[in-house]
């Protein structure tokens, strides 16, 4: 199996998973916690503003390509330092195991 460029995956990210937590009032509180240190390579897609309660607002979607790696969802996020990342989608491009590509909305801590 071909390995990818050491110099295409420039970013250090990492893989955070949520964890619930039990509140007094029924419901839970939700932190995160990291899984994994990984690299990958991180591309804007698009940013749009957006008018949400009276206030200006905007989203960015990224394209992050990381090494292949079972057992990568959408419940999970990326974080590089203080950016966020929402998994919105995970695809293995060539289904061979090699890489896999995350269509990402980028939060603001």
């Amino acid at each position: 199996m071909a390995r990818l460029p050491v110099g295409e995956l420039r970013a250090r990210l990492v893989l955070e998973g949520p964890v619930e937590t039990p509140d007094r009032a029924g419901g839970v509180t939700r932190s995160w916690t990291p899984l994994a240190s990984v690299w990958g390579d991180v591309a804007t897609l698009n940013a749009q503003q957006r008018l949400e309660a009276d206030q200006i607002g905007q989203t960015v979607t990224h394209r992050l390509t990381l090494r292949w790696r079972a057992g990568l969802s959408t419940k999970q996020r990326l974080r590089r330092g203080s950016q966020i990342f929402l998994i919105r989608g995970v695809q293995d491009p060539d289904d061979r195991r090699r890489r896999l590509v995350c269509n990402c909305e980028e939060i603001k801590p």
